[in-house]
Formats: structure tokens, C-alpha cells, sequence
């Protein structure tokens, strides 16, 4: 036994302890302790997949794309994956040591960590899903995370695939020297009447002169250009048009790739996961060896990543867990939940732990006005309970059947306990975290990293 061979023991040894003892999932302990021991494991082991990685980025959306890009690839691929949402280097490292056989990388990384990782995998691909405003304490301003992005883009190796969302005019503005696919969205009955008060990437990241745009789908993201130096949304490889919203259910739409068409009923709502299953397309076309009809089967036969529209069956109730943690994802949450005006049943949990974020100001620029008279009840709990029940009430939301109950737990059985029909839970990372734990003690779910 080699001594890396010996360190890659200790640390799958470790990673058993953590789940025999149920200390964690064992997604990231053990990376640490193999990354300490051995600084350059991710290299070495990354270098025995004989097709190299992908990795995936964004803001939101980044574990969706990533399970659904697995979907379009398995069987055929032995994939090795970060599959329960550690995706900073010692999540990579961690999913590596379990990779034994794979022919071909898929790890979702975190965006501030992003260039340091994709240096050390040297990916064959890197898939760029949107930037939005999310834990400014953590990531700092927009530009911030751009800069680095461009960076990392103009020193990605040769034969290196760029796969951009060119609706998000600061991914779009992002290059390098080899191939580029770039996907977004063609659809004029999707377009909103105006953009949203919340969008966060409004000026040109060429010339800083304000952008136009023909059509604004989500947040800043849509048909721009820039009347200051001319730039505007690249030619668009992979696309969606003729979109058909089927409310909760999903979204009927017609997918264009360089290999073919096909129609797709996507059994996720909402644009965003349009955006992301184009991103999972558009990767599956820079892989190569996907036709066109396999990428439609397996994106309708896809299920919802654990906390990502994950539907649940509590007692005798369905459940749906939502994750919302920057204003430019909740709020789409929100207009997606509001396309069925039926009146609903909520618990929304608002932690304040440092991976969700310190500073909560950013529900303010949340759209929960839209879900005013049309709510049974609504429970809220976390850390900043009393707080999100006051931005509720300012929204108009819950009247006299909103309710504080602080604990998750506490809030879980009032939310199951009130109104009728489905509830849906919607939290902030660690505050989805806690609820699928609760859940899990009630035999509900499997713990996070079996069920992802």
C-alpha cells in the first residue's frame, strides 16, 4: 500500500464513522482530513476519470442542474458526483473518495469557490448557471464574484468547454479561448410586462451604461443589449421556445440543440427550471454522446433534488419542501407557487446561521405580496422567526391566521396541523436542512446525502 493509498483509507474510515455514528453525511469531514494529509488529492485522484469532470455553477439552480445532467448521462456514464450539496473543495474531495470505477466527474461547486477548484480539476467542461445578490456578507457584491468568474474562464485549459447562460448578461460576458455553448430562453409569451423591482444586474458589464432589453424572463435575465457599446445576448446554441406553463405540475416547452429538437414536459415548475434543464442540455451537448431524444426522456422522467420542490407525504398530508435563500430565487418560488391561486398552507423557516447569511434585509425585496389572499395559514419558525412573521404581515400575508412558533419542529406539526389540501415548506439552507431532519427522525425522508 502506497502512503496516498493509506491517507484515501483513513479518510473513507472516517467518513463510515461519521454516518455509522450519525455525526454527518460524510461529505465533508472527510475531504478535510484527505486534503490535510494530502493537499493535492483532488488532482491525483481526479486524473483516474478517464473523461475528466464537469462542473457546474451558479447561484441558484447548481444542484438541479447537476442531478439533472446525471439523469441525461447515466446509464451509459459511471458518473462520480457530490450528490448531497457539498460543494466547496472538501465536498469534491469527499465525493472522490467514493468514485471508484467512474469514467467521468459531475460536481456542482460552490461560485466564490469555483476558480480554485475547477484549477485543481482541470475540467473538460464548466457550466455557468446565473449570478444573483446572495449572502453579501459572504460573497460580496455581484461584480465581485464576476471578477473571479472571468479569471477562472480566461485561464481554463485548452480543449476546456464554456457552457453559458447568455441570458445573464454577466455570464454572457464571460469567455475564453475554446468552445463555447450558450443557451437561454426564446419565447416572447414568457416575457414579464417589466422587470423586476428586485433585479440585481441591470448595467452593461462591457461599458456600465444601463442594458435594454427586448424580453425580460427572470431577474435581469433575458433578451438584452447595451445601447452605450453594442453588446448584447450572444447567439443562443441550446434553447427553449413555445413554453407551455402547466402551473404546479411543470412546463411544457420544445427544446432546440445543435443534435436535433425534441418536445419536453418538464415535471418541475417554473422558468428556473427551464433555465436549469437547458444548462443540463447544453452540458450534455458539450459531453458529446447524447441524442437529442434521450436528453428529452431523461429530463421528463427527472425528480426534484432533495429541498428543490421535493414532494413529500407527511401523515395525511403532501408536503412540498422549497428552498429560498437570495431574493431573486424566492421570488420566483413565489410567482411560481402564485400561478395556482388556490389558498395555501405555509410554514416558512428564516435562519439567520452563517451558511444561510447574517444579514436577512434581503426579504424585504421578496415578492410575498403576490401570496396575499391567497393563504390558509401561515406558521413561521427558524432563528428569525418573529422577523419573517413581520415581513409577512407588512406583505399582507396570513391576517389574523399568522402564526410565530420559532422551533422548526414546533412549526412543522402547526403548519401540518392547520388548513387544507398540500402545505409547502419553504427555508433557508440550514433551515431546509433542519426540516429534512425533522423529517427524517418522523421516517418521512432518508437523511440528505442518500436522498439526493
Amino acid at each position: 500500500m502506497t502512503a496516498f493509498t493509506a491517507k484515501v483509507a483513513a479518510a473513507r474510515a472516517a467518513a463510515g464513522l461519521s454516518r455509522r455514528t450519525r455525526a454527518g453525511g460524510g461529505t465533508t469531514l472527510p475531504g478535510k482530513l484527505l486534503l490535510r494529509m494530502a493537499p493535492d488529492a483532488i488532482e491525483r485522484m481526479t486524473a483516474r476519470l478517464a473523461d475528466g469532470s464537469v462542473v457546474i455553477s451558479a447561484t441558484n439552480g447548481k444542484t438541479t442542474t447537476a442531478k439533472m445532467l446525471a439523469a441525461l448521462l447515466e446509464p451509459e456514464r459511471r458518473l462520480c458526483r457530490n450528490t448531497a450539496g457539498a460543494n466547496l473543495e472538501s465536498g469534491v474531495a469527499s465525493a472522490l473518495l467514493h468514485c471508484d470505477g467512474a469514467d467521468l466527474g459531475v460536481f456542482e461547486v460552490d461560485e466564490a469557490a469555483l476558480p480554485a477548484v475547477a484549477a485543481r480539476l482541470r475540467p473538460r467542461a464548466t457550466v455557468l448557471g446565473n449570478l444573483f445578490r446572495d449572502q453579501l456578507d459572504r460573497y460580496g457584491e455581484l461584480e465581485a464574484i464576476a471578477a473571479r468568474w472571468h479569471q477562472m474562464t480566461a485561464a481554463l485549459p485548452a480543449g476546456s468547454q464554456l457552457v453559458r447562460n447568455g441570458d445573464d448578461p454577466l455570464v454572457a460576458s464571460l469567455e475564453n479561448e475554446g468552445e463555447t455553448l450558450t443557451f437561454g430562453i426564446d419565447d416572447e409569451g414568457s416575457a414579464l410586462a417589466e422587470m423586476p423591482h428586485a433585479s440585481d444586474s441591470k448595467w452593461c458589464p462591457n461599458c456600465g451604461t444601463r442594458l435594454s432589453y427586448e424580453r425580460v424572463y427572470l431577474g435581469h435575465m433575458g433578451d438584452w443589449s447595451c445601447p452605450g457599446c453594442g453588446r448584447r445576448r450572444p447567439r443562443l446554441d441550446v434553447w427553449a421556445d413555445t413554453l407551455d406553463p402547466l402551473g404546479l405540475d411543470g412546463t411544457r416547452f420544445v427544446l432546440r440543440t445543435p443534435v436535433g429538437d425534441a418536445d419536453v414536459e418538464l415535471p418541475m415548475p417554473g422558468l428556473y427550471n427551464v433555465y436549469n434543464a437547458l444548462a443540463a442540455a447544453a452540458a450534455a451537448c458539450a459531453v458529446g454522446g447524447v441524442d437529442v431524444g434521450r436528453m428529452a426522456k431523461g429530463l421528463e422522467r427527472f425528480d426534484a433534488a432533495f429541498g428543490r420542490f421535493e414532494r413529500l407525504r407527511v401523515g395525511d398530508r403532501d408536503a412540498v419542501l422549497l428552498l429560498a435563500k437570495n431574493p431573486a430565487g424566492a421570488n420566483e418560488l413565489i410567482r411560481t407557487l402564485a400561478t395556482d391561486p388556490s389558498p395555501k398552507q405555509l410554514l416558512v423557516a428564516l435562519n439567520d446561521r452563517i451558511a444561510d447569511g447574517r444579514d436577512i434585509s434581503w426579504i424585504w425585496d421578496v415578492d410575498f405580496e403576490l401570496l396575499a389572499g391567497h393563504t390558509q395559514g401561515v406558521v413561521t419558525a427558524g432563528t428569525r422567526a418573529a422577523e419573517m412573521a413581520m415581513r409577512l404581515k407588512y406583505g399582507g400575508v396570513g391576517g389574523e391566521r399568522l402564526e410565530v412558533a420559532g422551533g422548526i419542529d414546533a412549526g412543522l406539526d402547526r403548519a401540518l396541523a392547520g388548513g387544507e389540501g398540500p402545505v409547502y415548506l419553504l427555508g433557508t439552507y440550514t433551515a431546509m436542512l433542519e426540516l429534512r431532519a425533522v423529517l427524517e427522525r418522523r421516517g418521512v425522508v432518508r437523511p440528505y446525502w442518500e436522498a439526493a
